[in-house]
């Protein structure tokens, strides 16, 4: 058989070759580090058999995809430590996250878990690591598959399995602990060598707060002792820039159980850097051709079956909201609105490319135990565009959206790597026509190549509608998260008839091109507040500048110096207390407000002030002129980056 390698190498192996054999042919130094193996975008086991020609790629714990193969496999690892420790134990499910892994336990006579259970159930997973148990794959028929479960008594897996008849049904087994999966898994336990429990958290089974909660234990895995002390060094950092802890410290925003989970309310400063953000972007846009729209927060059901965003977004809903014998649905995106602006009226040619920009909210129903502050909501605000454009023009545009999206990462002093979002074998995944699929996606690459990007591709990311370009961006403590995207469809103008009218009178459809630098308002922000410790630059900074006379005899000269600086549209916090100057200068570093201007007896005098900089100090006296114009800098240094 034909295997085709990464680079477009071919080479020839016999039929029944699994992924490690293929591995060892390559190195053995390969071998030592492979965790897993994608055939044709579908991943393997290394021990699993190749029968067909394929095209193939090998994974290790430096791909992404080698990371979540490893943190599943660790989720199996604790369940078996579970398993051994607390006999009786029934098991929900137990994935791969952006960063480890978590299982959803029913621990048996009601046990509690708290944090001083995590090293225990830490070193029963060591233990079992040095039993290097081999993880075996078993394919069973689904009445096999009950029949095991209903006689072990977990309901759960019972459960998971009624909504799998006609599937295909796959154990796994290590050591002495059995479990329903699809895969894959790393060769052996021994590879999972450094193991961390991190935390404990309450999760509804499915979802659903009618039903039973189970315990969610959160952990991760390397394979390396330096990787994990790197992480805890870089999660105690983290901690320390939590933007829940952090949010409330500088009244950003609220979450409260009377208005709802994952339902953000912007408080006044939080409100403050948002409309700031926003702004930033919608004079990028203006620049750009872009035309601001509002669309409403709800649409009628059939909108989003036009669409297929419908079956697709099923488990993420809200449910649909009958009115006058017609239903309408919280939206869950903002793509089908625009689609209708288009085709409001005829199209021409000269009019493209149409370019469509809201801040548009839209509402997903997340699972309670996956809401988490602003990273994880239920209502988010997307940045959202829509290109329609001719066919000749989608390059050119996507060259445009990506510069753009550079700009807004630059700004912010964030590194950028590019993931290409391609699909994968898997028909029941994606609309539209496969010759189309091709086509967009060597555009996309030849795009990609064009402007020099770093990029990696992505089988089987794709959205279910086109391939797209995913931004990763690195943070102030090296972490990395996913954010702007830029997405080409095909699909969307034929499911809602768009059309122009081209050069030769004929009606055409155009491409469509989704964009959102920022992802969404609240998962940005989450992100910037963190990467920035709450450290806001001059521009973003919800309070700029605060004004502290030392006692009441330099009020007079505060008082005008707030006035000026007001009418030059500074946010200013004036603090006129009769407090001790150390008290007031403490409480402006607690606010990590940028500047603070302090005005004693000699300053009043001169018509100057002692200037302090946030986490700087001292920064000596200078006159108000002076002062003036290093704001007026600060306050445009982002306008380099294209403003």
């Amino acid at each position: 058989m034909n295997i085709t390698f990464p680079d477009g190498t071919v080479r020839q192996f016999e039929a029944g070759t699994s992924g490690m054999d293929i591995a060892k042919s390559i190195s053995e130094g390969l071998a030592r580090v492979a965790l897993g193996i994608f055939v044709d975008g579908v991943p393997y086991d290394l021990s699993r058999p190749i029968n067909n020609d394929a095209t193939i790629r090998i994974v290790t714990f430096n791909d992404d995809d080698g990371k979540q193969i490893f943190w599943h496999s660790t989720a199996h690892l604790m369940a078996e430590a579970l398993e051994s420790l607390y006999a009786g134990v029934k098991f929900g499910i137990g994935p791969s996250i952006e960063n480890g892994f978590y299982y959803d336990v029913d621990l048996p006579n009601g046990k509690k878990l708290t944090p001083d259970d995590l090293p225990v159930i830490e070193a029963k997973m060591k233990e079992l690591v040095k039993q290097n148990s081999h993880f075996s794959r078993e394919e069973i028929t689904w009445e096999d598959a009950v029949a095991y479960f209903t006689e072990k008594g977990d309901e759960y897996k019972l459960e998971l399995l009624d909504g799998l008849k006609g599937s295909e049904i796959t154990l796994y087994k290590q050591g002495n602990f059995t479990d329903l999966c699809r895969g894959t898994h790393v060769p052996s336990t021994g590879a999972l060598k450094f193991p961390k429990l991190l935390a404990i958290a309450g999760a509804y089974w499915r979802g659903d707060e009618k039903r039973k909660q189970l315990t969610r234990i959160y952990g991760i895995s390397f394979p390396k002792k330096e990787m994990l002390e790197e992480f805890i060094v870089q999660r105690e950092e983290a901690e320390r820039r939590d933007h829940r802890k952090l949010g409330k410290e500088l009244e950003l925003f609220l979450i409260t159980p009377a208005i709802g989970g994952g339902l953000p309310v912007w408080l006044p400063n939080g409100t403050i850097v948002r409309r700031t953000l926003e702004n930033f972007l919608r004079n990028l846009q203006k620049q750009r051709g872009y035309q601001e729209v509002i669309t409403p927060h709800i649409g009628n059901l059939n909108l989003y079956k036009t669409s297929g965003h419908y079956p697709y977004y099923a488990d993420s809903q809200f449910a649909p909201i009958v009115v006058d014998d017609e239903e309408y649905l919280l939206k869950p995106m903002n793509c089908p609105h625009h689609h209708q602006i288009y085709s409001s009226k005829p199209r021409s040619y000269r009019d493209l490319p149409v370019r469509l920009a809201e801040f548009g909210t839209v509402y997903r129903y997340e699972q309670s135990g996956e809401l988490n502050g602003l990273s994880r909501v239920r209502g988010f605000t997307q940045d959202d565009a829509h290109i329609y454009c001719t066919h000749d023009q989608l390059k050119n545009e996507i060259k445009e959206v990506i510069d753009l999206t550079n700009i807004v990462f630059k700004t912010f002093g964030m590194d950028i790597t590019t993931r290409l979002s391609f699909r994968d074998d898997n028909p029941n995944k994606y609309g539209g026509d496969l010759e189309l699929w091709e086509r967009s996606q060597q555009e996309i690459k030849e795009v990609a190549d064009e402007m020099g990007l770093e990029y990696f591709i992505g089988l089987g990311e794709a959205a279910f509608y086109g391939p797209k370009i995913d931004f990763i961006v690195k943070d102030a403590i090296g972490r990395k998260w996913q954010l702007g995207t830029v997405q080409v469809d095909y699909v969307m103008p034929d499911r809602f008839e768009l059309e122009y009218t081209g050069a030769d009178n004929q009606k055409h459809r155009p491409v469509i091109i989704h964009r959102a630098p920022f992802g969404s308002m609240e998962r940005f922000l989450s992100i910037l507040i963190e990467h920035y410790a709450g450290n806001f630059p001059f521009w973003l900074a919800p309070v700029q500048i605060s004004v502290l006379p030392i006692s009441d005899d330099q009020k007079e000269f505060a008082s005008s110096l707030v006035n000026q600086l007001e009418a030059m549209n500074y946010r200013l916090k004036y603090d006129d207390r009769s407090e001790k100057i150390q008290r007031k200068i403490a409480e402006s570093e607690q606010k990590k407000i940028p500047f603070a201007l302090i005005i004693g007896k000699r300053e009043a005098e001169n018509g100057q002030v002692s200037l302090r900089e946030h986490g700087v100090g001292d920064k000596g006296v200078m006159s108000v002129d002076d002062v003036m114009k290093m704001f007026a800098e600060s306050a445009k240094a982002h306008e380099v980056h294209g403003l």
